[in-house]
Formats: structure tokens, sequence, C-alpha cells
């Protein structure tokens, strides 16, 4: 029986840890914009939502997207593929339904977030894409 491969677990393990850093680093800037964060990491059968921010009449829901080192194979926005945003609004129609939300006085959008990070993970930009899709 062969062992599993840690170098496979480990760029795993990496790309989460990576992940976890583009979302936290968006979660404090939104805070810094004046964004009031509502939820992170909603989950239900149809997909994610990374971050629910509220701010004045908006209620934003924000796909955080990271890649490191290069942009080789695309930038973080460019990774927001028609088929991610079908599923970021679908996911978001379940919120909206789960949480009652009266979209009479609401209004949403969503918006992507681009992380770019170093090899060593500190963060090298990050771009806030409004209304992207």
């Amino acid at each position: 029986m062969e062992e599993p491969r840690k170098k496979d677990t480990c760029k795993k393990d990496t790309r989460k840890q990576k992940g976890a850093l583009a979302e936290e680093q968006a979660t404090v800037y939104l805070v810094d914009q004046g964004y009031e964060i509502i939820d992170r990491n909603w989950r239900c059968r149809s997909g994610e939502l990374d971050i629910v921010a509220r701010k004045e009449d908006y209620l934003v829901f924000v796909e955080v997207r990271s890649r490191s080192g290069s942009t080789r194979y695309g930038t973080p926005a460019e990774s927001v593929n028609t088929h991610k945003m079908i599923q970021v609004r679908k996911t978001a129609e379940v919120y909206l339904l789960y949480k009652q939300i009266d979209l009479e006085t609401t209004r949403l959008r969503f918006d992507v977030i681009a992380v770019l990070l170093n090899t060593d993970m500190p963060v090298s930009s990050l771009d806030h894409i409004v209304e992207a899709f």
C-alpha cells in the first residue's frame, strides 16, 4: 500500500491558508472603507458567499479571489468566470430568502476583491471591483 503524498496535502493546506489570508485582508479593507460585515463564508447547497457586507442602502456580496506569485495564469479578477458569477448569484438568492431580506428597501451589488499575494504570503496588491457582475 502506498503512503499518501505529503506534497499534495501541503499544497492544498497552503492554498487554503492563502485563501483565508486573502479573505481576511479583504474584510479588513472593507471595514476600513466603512462597510459593515454581515456574514463571512455563508454556505448552502448551491455554494458559498465569501463576504456579505452592508454599506448605506446596499447589501454587497463580495467574491474574494487570490493568486500568489505571478499572474502567468491570469489575474485573480480574471478567475471569476461566468460559472462562478451564476453560482454566486444563485447562492445570494438563497441567502436573501433565508435571511428574509426586504428587497424593496435594499439594493444589491456584486463586487469582487482581487488579492495578489507574494509567494511568502504578504499581500502585494488588493483591488476592489465595485459592481463586478
